[in-house]
């Protein structure tokens, strides 16, 4: 073949630092809007973005030119000094150290992004430690429970 083609559909998750509420609603928007615009300034697609006070869903198309790795770096990067700007509230906001990453199937696009979307409604149910170990454990994912909390 004469060229490189490739669809990378992933849900990434990752958290706060020690989970805290920094993303409320007040700079929720605008901060999905702004990755969103990390995604595409990596020639990458942000399809839906959501999540809540502690923590974020993203289901994306990532560009065949950026490791998943480099990529959730520099969205957490960015975004993180973004935040920061905001306002003395936000000053001490950091992301977790790590990340969840799961390969989606295009079939399964649709149920992804609605759970994504529904996240805020989601979690007056379920907490995210709760879902983030039900998260690795359907895609049958090994994990060391001492080492998912930072």
């Amino acid at each position: 073949m004469s060229q490189s083609l490739v669809k990378n559909y992933v849900h990434i998750v990752f958290s706060t630092k020690h989970r805290e509420d920094f993303i409320d609603e007040k700079i929720e928007k605008e901060l999905f809007s702004y990755i969103a615009v990390i995604f595409k300034n990596l020639e990458s697609t942000a399809l839906q973005i959501g999540g809540t006070d502690n923590h974020i869903h993203i289901l994306c198309v990532f560009s065949k030119k950026i490791a998943l790795m480099k990529l959730v770096q520099e969205i957490k990067a960015n975004s993180s000094r973004w935040i920061k700007a905001k306002g003395e509230k936000y000053a001490s906001f950091f992301w977790q150290d790590g990340y969840g990453a799961f390969s989606v199937a295009e079939e399964n696009l649709f149920i992804i992004r609605n759970y994504i979307r529904n996240q805020r409604q989601h979690h007056q149910k379920i907490h995210y430690k709760e879902e983030l170990i039900d998260i690795l454990e359907k895609h049958k994912m090994k994990y060391d429970e001492k080492y998912l909390w930072d």
